[in-house]
């Protein structure tokens, strides 16, 4: 079952549409809220999501409080009957026996077994009496069999408590306390300081490979370059011998011999740059993977140093929590010490957070960080996770603080060195360390286990169909353990963009550099292993973290799908989606995408259809464009590909979520691909004809009514089969004014069409559309218009075009 993305829903204190920008939820009982509305139901006060409080005693209340007005438990009626201990009020007082479980020699104390909820909170409570429950603890004294009263769980009305806290009792997300609390600072810089060391002594022995290497080349270079030019000069010489009474000729051959050296000094330059960067490259591998393993070893051993003094720190406060006869499942243990074997999360992304606001305060210390520079990790990774109380908040800040960075476009000083501050990130400014690595270096600093895993990946360049046979197409992610389990994070896909590509100022020149706009993409935090294996699959199958693995054909097989296809909540309801769809007989083949049904009112889509192998968009001089059909009927969005000739193509399916609003302004809309396939026309036995060339997007009413309001009364399909004259009638459930239809048809004029179309509005609302056909064949109708009320004028006068609202196609015939 695919998560629902929460677009669009209803708020719970105004019972209002909200919308993504300005909601608050969903809230652990699945409830919304506008950001004005998210206040304490008694007082007002405006809460958060870190400082809202629920009604843990009546299930029903969905209402939010602050942790002054939150509905509390009172004193209540404590008797035998309310709590089960009437038999133990009756028990006669002995001075033999005392029950330690009760009454110790000091303290008084009340742990599981003495207050009989054990049973109840191990799940392993058993009646096998109706009328008598099992007791927990029996004293026989003489020939009397005393039983003592429960006092569970229902008894003391938290059951519902129990029960909203039974999600995190699944994963340790328990608050713990920061590092400074239990790692000094200095002991910690001296371990970093060290490893500064070893880093040094490597990045000197890289630096040393590389002039040995560069040496080496230019001396070979420089022999074989006199070996060739002292062939050359021997020849030209033993030619200029036989040349000795023509001078004209002698002429000629010097200027030959200029030449032919010239060109030996072209391709001796060429063949030595072409060289030089191919061990360029081989070193730079090598150096990855030193730099890698350096890491790895520097990472265990800061990991191990945090263990043990946080280990130390828990043993003395007592803060480790003892195991009641080797039963631990409902007890939140701290984080591991040792790295866990790869195993699929128990639960779900959403299931973990649901949405990025979340960490909003998170995120902002992150940013902040990001804006200064430290000397250490130390400083860096304590700024970022110091006010972080789970493992899910410190991997967060420092995923955020990466794709804050932006490392991919930092400048660096020539001469850095590594105890200044942008001397951490030599690694990225030499290239030996990629954003994988950093991150695992970080995690290892806010004591976390992260991994880096190697393997394939769709990314820029793969199309849909491509085999994964070499190095091409090689990536690494990494995968850290939080929340109870190893979760996948790609900080070098989720790092910053630019939005729109094309707004890119040119070098050196005044440009649009302020209105720039970056986002990063949260869907590759924490990423969802059944999700995460559209685009990445390991070497290793254990880290592809699913129940059944896949092969890395299945994985060629997967459609090529984007972060944003999943952003939206999308997914194949056929399972023969494939990333190659191959035509049938007749050149056709069907893509269908399902939408959530919170998304069907706001979500827009198109594509594009070119050549698998060119850039090439028509055939014929006609836009491929027009062998697609694509329609949608109820939460299915179907495109129906009609190849006009044998041959492989590429589908590009896009979308985006806009409101009615939106969409009526007129504004030219942005859409991202959500996903790609390739079209594959082994043959063709029957020749395609276009679609008329009506506008881009949709066939039929669904998108009127879905953004216009316009309800079809008449036709409900896109495909329209006709005589010779047709009426179509729709009803508008709100005003809507300037109603205009165009007719297209293959091989006719636009404007010779024109007279055969007609329109009306009556009173009751509905808008008739009357078309006759002026002779049989496939048609095209275009229908636009406008809200009332609408500005239809600028101040120049200039009149507006009215926006598209659906278009049919239309067979008429006489059998019709």
């Amino acid at each position: 079952m695919y998560r629902m993305n929460f677009y669009e829903s209803t708020c719970l204190r105004c019972n209002q549409t909200v919308y993504q920008v300005d909601r608050v939820g969903p809230l652990k009982d699945f409830t919304f809220f506008h950001s004005g509305c998210f206040k304490c139901a008694v007082c007002g006060t405006k809460l958060t999501l870190k400082t809202y409080y629920n009604n843990q005693h009546r299930q029903e209340d969905k209402e939010v409080y602050c942790s002054s007005h939150v509905p509390k438990i009172g004193p209540g009626h404590l008797d035998g009957s309310a709590v089960g201990i009437r038999s133990a009020l009756n028990v006669p007082r002995s001075s033999n026996f005392v029950n330690e479980q009760i009454r110790g020699s000091g303290k008084g104390t009340f742990d599981a077994e003495a207050l009989n909820i054990r049973p109840h909170l191990n799940g392993h409570y058993n009646n096998t009496n109706n009328n008598q429950p099992q007791h927990l603890y029996q004293q026989h004294h003489g020939d009397n069999s005393y039983q003592y009263g429960r006092f569970d769980a229902s008894a003391l009305h938290i059951a519902h408590a129990l029960r909203a806290t039974e999600l995190q009792k699944k994963y340790s997300k328990a608050r713990e306390k920061p590092i400074d609390y239990y790692l000094d600072k200095d002991e910690q810089t001296q371990l970093e300081m060290k490893h500064r060391k070893e880093e040094d002594d490597l990045y000197r022995k890289f630096a040393r490979q590389r002039e040995e290497e560069d040496k080496r080349m230019k001396e070979e270079f420089r022999d074989e370059w006199e070996k060739e030019l002292e062939r050359l000069t021997i020849r030209f010489e033993r030619e200029l011998q036989t040349k000795k009474k023509r001078p004209d000729e002698q002429k000629v051959l010097t200027l030959r011999h200029q030449q032919e050296r010239e060109d030996l000094e072209k391709n001796m330059t060429l063949r030595r740059d072409k060289k030089k960067e191919s061990l360029t490259r081989k070193l730079l591998e090598h150096e990855r993977a030193a730099t890698a393993a350096l890491v790895e070893k520097q990472s265990r051993e800061m990991l191990e140093l945090i263990n043990e003094k946080r280990s130390e720190y828990m043993m003395a406060e007592s803060l480790y929590l003892d195991d009641i006869d080797g039963y631990t499942e409902d007890v939140l243990l701290p984080y591991p010490s040792q790295a866990p074997i790869p195993a699929p999360p128990a639960l779900s992304k959403f299931e973990v957070y649901n949405d990025p606001i979340e960490f909003a305060d998170i995120d902002q210390i992150a940013i902040s960080v990001a804006q200064e520079d430290q000397k250490t990790f130390t400083d860096l990774v304590r700024k970022l996770v110091g006010r972080c109380g789970s493992d899910i908040e410190k991997a967060r800040t420092i995923f955020r603080w990466i794709t804050v960075k932006n490392l991919n476009t930092m400048q660096f000083d020539e001469n850095l060195r590594g105890d200044t501050p942008m001397g951490l990130l030599r690694g990225i400014k030499h290239g030996t360390e990629s954003y994988h690595v950093l991150f695992k270096r970080l995690c290892s600093y806010a004591g976390l286990h992260c991994v880096v895993i190697k393997g394939y990946s769709k990314s820029a360049g793969y199309q849909p169909g491509v085999r994964f046979e070499d190095n091409r197409f090689r990536n690494s992610w990494n995968a850290v353990y939080v929340a109870g389990a190893w979760r996948f994070v790609q900080c070098n896909w989720g790092a910053r963009h630019l939005v729109n590509a094309k707004e890119v100022p040119k070098a050196g020149g005044k440009g649009k550099s302020d209105s720039l706009r970056y986002e990063y993409d949260d869907h590759y935090f924490l990423t969802d292993p059944r999700e995460f294996i559209y685009e990445f699959f390991p070497l290793q199958s254990d880290w592809q973290l699913l129940k059944n693995p896949i092969t890395l054909q299945d994985f060629e097989e997967l459609p090529f799908v984007r972060s944003l296809f999943f952003r939206y909540g999308l997914y194949f309801p056929d399972a023969n989606t494939k990333a190659v769809m191959y035509t049938d007989a007749t050149g056709a083949a069907t893509v269908r995408i399902a939408m959530p049904s919170h998304m069907q009112s706001s979500l827009i889509f198109h594509y594009n259809l070119k050549f698998y192998d060119s850039d090439g968009d028509s055939f014929d001089g006609v836009s491929l464009k027009r062998f697609v059909m694509q329609s949608v009927v109820g939460n299915i969005v179907a495109f129906r590909v009609h190849a006009p000739c044998s041959g492989a193509f590429l589908l590009d399916i896009f979308a985006n979520a806009v409101t009615p609003k939106e969409y009526l302004t007129g504004e030219p809309m942005k859409f991202k691909s959500v996903c790609k396939f390739k079209i594959a026309c082994e043959e063709l036995q029957t020749v395609m004809v276009p679609l008329p060339d009506c506008a881009s997007g949709e066939w039929g009413p669904t998108k009127a009514t879905r953004l216009f309001g316009l309800v079809p009364i008449t036709h409900q399909d896109a495909l329209v089969f006709a005589g010779r004259e047709l009426d179509l009638q729709f009803r508008m459930s709100r005003p809507l004014t300037d109603f205009m239809a165009t007719l297209h048809k293959n091989g006719v004029e636009e404007k010779r069409l024109a007279k055969f179309v007609s329109h009306s509005v009556t009173d009751d609302d509905v808008v008739t559309f009357l078309i006759s056909f002026p002779e049989e064949g496939q048609y095209g109708l275009d229908i636009y218009t406008r809200e009332l009320g609408g500005s239809q004028t600028d101040g120049s006068g200039e009149k507006h075009l009215l926006t598209h609202c659906c278009k049919y196609l239309i067979n008429s015939s006489k059998r019709n």
